[in-house]
């Protein structure tokens, strides 16, 4: 998977289309990744004590990694993401402005 946690993405598809968020977890698996207060459902929560009342909280979901595009840090444009060695390491780089990522 070319996504990595912290990297900054746009949304390309669903619901959310167009914004733009910071990946907080990578579920390599299923090939899906979560973005902080993005991908937002609504999920009701049993109350903890009795007498209580139970809630209901947003709750941010997967979404797969196909739906997003990496956002350049040097260009600030969505880009695909490519891999080149310089020297013995492999280095992401953005595939409009070849700048390292």
């Amino acid at each position: 998977m070319k996504l990595k946690k912290g990297d900054q993405v746009k949304i390309v598809t669903g619901r959310d289309r167009g914004k733009i968020g910071n990946v907080s977890r990578v579920l390599t698996d299923g090939n899906a990744i979560v973005i902080d207060n993005l991908n937002l459902y609504k999920k009701r929560v049993r109350p903890k004590q009795q007498g209580k009342k139970g809630e209901t909280i947003l709750v941010a979901r997967p979404l797969s990694a196909s739906n997003v595009m990496l956002v350049c840090l040097s260009c600030k444009k969505p880009t695909r993401v490519g891999f080149r060695l310089e020297g013995d390491t492999k280095i992401r780089y953005c595939k409009k402005c070849k700048a390292g990522t």
